[in-house]
């Protein structure tokens, strides 16, 4: 029931303008119904709505370059779309990547606007590097197709592999609602005798663009509402459910079975971010990065790419343009490791802000004030005044300074997460990144805004003031149903882990790894009295890591 405007047929060849504010993300990330983002060596990889199937590359996730190629060359397409999707013009819709049998497969839409005459189809290579002779995409045939108005119909797939190693595809847009059906891991196509099973929507309402994620012992739902493709226009948001089966049902926090109307919201429109829509998640480093697309207020509706977080609170998942939470910090330069400081440590109105040595003083440390969307105020410890951009100012070497609290947009800034664990600082009121020239190491040296080189002068390691830990304390212990506590080890299959982590209010980051190094597990929330983990479902012996920002607490964990 969508998806190709004119401006999408085009949306891989044009680099979008950027406007004179701060936005997410830098570089060629025009995106519309992005895939999940996948890694292929150090890079990672998005693909999108396009013709042939753009893709585009970041080594950071933050700044993004258009691929020389599509999957399959502009105005081609395999010849068994003809029959199964009259009328198909090669632009390809809302493909998925994964990576399986030492190759990555793509999954793709073939359909029509409005029509529920659709296909899914799959392809694969044994590389994303468009650069690399081995790139070639060989392409695998039909996965599911739709003819029917009370089909599911087969556009936007999303793969989802279960930690048993089962693999799923859900699907579908208006018309029979959102499916989910089996696949067979070894061919990637449908596996014999596997059914699809409706799991949200139906009777022609607007649903589409579904994702499954797992954590703990739930399964979560996220799948679009309203309309896109309308720019500006578009009423797009996210509604959640959850289930213990991956099939379902679904329901929302109010108990409202998906298939009938519930579905919890997730994310709406907010200020420039309009229409989010086709959510993915990667989890990388301990950071979950939720990809989607939005209509950007701020230049004409034009859809790019959005890079959010995910936490989980309550039993519930919750998405987020802020990385850090509300507290206060010292802000460490990956390069010198020498911090923000104001410098001369008066706290007066007009002293600049420059890197120096870590002493544990207040003018050292900042107290970041989430105002929204993924912006803080920034204010020094020392007297309370904020980080300013001196006059305004946008050009390179523009510094920055201590001044009172105007409420503008030249002391308001984009905090993004990069792969690494490190942030980019943008104000809102250009779109120079906070930086230090020249890769100085010198103490004293006035931070300034520059035009973004991936210089680690750049980055910024964003930790808790003091040399204490938030997760001061681990107690795993395994709880029985009555909540007595059976530790130490051995613990049972199936059962869950207790962390007490100490300070509430701040990120956790919990991995359990196998006596290889496979990581089984990751999640990261913000702390609350109890972290609960699930125990792994297979015997062995296991390492679970407790991180947090300065300290990372590692136990064995013997599971029987």
């Amino acid at each position: 029931m969508k998806k190709d405007l004119p401006y999408l047929l085009v949306l891989g060849m044009l680099m979008l303008s950027q406007p004179e504010q701060a936005s997410a993300l830098g570089g060629a990330y025009q995106s519309h119904d992005p895939s999940t983002l996948i890694k292929d060596g150090s890079r990672y990889w998005m693909f999108t709505t396009g013709n042939g199937i753009y893709a585009a590359y970041s080594n950071n996730l933050y700044q993004w370059t258009s691929g020389p190629k599509t999957v399959f060359p502009a105005g081609t397409w395999p010849s068994w779309i003809n029959a199964a999707v009259p009328g198909f013009n090669g632009t390809f819709w809302a493909p998925d990547c994964i990576y399986m049998n030492g190759k990555y497969y793509i999954y793709y839409s073939c359909s029509t606007f409005g029509s529920s005459v659709s296909a899914i189809g799959v392809a694969t290579s044994p590389t994303l590097d468009q650069h690399s002779s081995a790139y070639v995409w060989t392409d695998l045939g039909k996965v599911v197709s739709s003819s029917a108005a009370g089909d599911i119909n087969a556009i936007d797939p999303a793969i989802f592999r279960n930690s048993d190693g089962r693999l799923y595809m859900s699907y579908g847009s208006w018309h029979g609602g959102i499916g989910i059906v089996e696949l067979d891991p070894s061919t990637g196509k449908v596996k014999s005798g596997a059914a699809v099973t409706r799991i949200a929507g139906g009777n022609g309402a607007d649903w589409e663009a579904p994702c499954i994620v797992k954590n703990g012992s739930y399964y979560y739902l996220f799948a679009n509402r309203g309309t896109c493709c309308n720019g500006t226009s578009s009423s797009y948001y996210i509604v959640v459910g959850r289930s213990t089966s991956i099939t379902g049902p679904y329901v929302d926090k109010n108990g409202t079975d998906m298939r009938n109307g519930g579905g919890s919201l997730a994310l709406g429109a907010s200020g420039r971010y309009i229409g989010p829509g086709h959510l993915g998640l990667l989890t990388e480093n301990g950071s979950n990065f939720v990809s989607m697309h939005y209509y950007d207020g701020n230049d004409n509706g034009n859809a790019k790419l959005d890079i959010a977080n995910m936490g989980f609170s309550g039993g519930w998942p919750f998405i987020t343009r802020d990385w850090i939470a509300a507290g206060q910090y010292r802000v460490t330069n990956k390069h010198s490791n020498l911090v923000w400081d104001a410098w001369g440590c008066t706290g007066a109105s007009g002293q600049g802000i420059a890197q120096g040595t870590w002493a544990n003083i207040n003018c050292q440390k900042w107290d970041f004030v989430p105002v929204g969307n993924g912006y803080y105020r920034i204010n020094n410890a020392l007297g309370g005044l904020s980080a300013d951009v001196i006059n305004c100012g946008t050009a390179a070497g523009t510094q920055m300074q201590l001044y009172a609290w105007l409420n503008n947009n030249c002391q308001k800034y984009k905090v993004e997460r990069l792969a690494d664990g490190s942030h980019i600082i943008t104000p809102a009121s250009g779109t120079r990144i906070v930086s230090i020239a020249g890769s100085s190491t010198t103490a004293g040296t006035r931070l300034s805004l520059q035009d973004y080189s991936d210089c680690n002068c750049q980055k910024w390691l964003i930790a808790t003031p003091a040399a204490r830990e938030a997760v001061n304390q681990l107690q795993p212990v395994l709880t029985d149903e009555r909540g007595r506590s059976i530790y130490p080890n051995p613990v049972a299959r199936g059962k869950y882990l207790n962390i007490v982590p100490g300070s509430p209010g701040k990120y956790i980051v919990t991995n359990i790894y196998t006596s290889d190094g496979r990581l089984v597990y990751t999640n990261r929330q913000l702390s609350a009295n109890i972290v609960q983990v699930p125990v792994p479902h297979t015997t062995g012996i296991y390492t679970i890591q407790v991180v947090s920002d300065e300290r990372t607490i590692m136990k064995k964990l013997i599971v029987e």
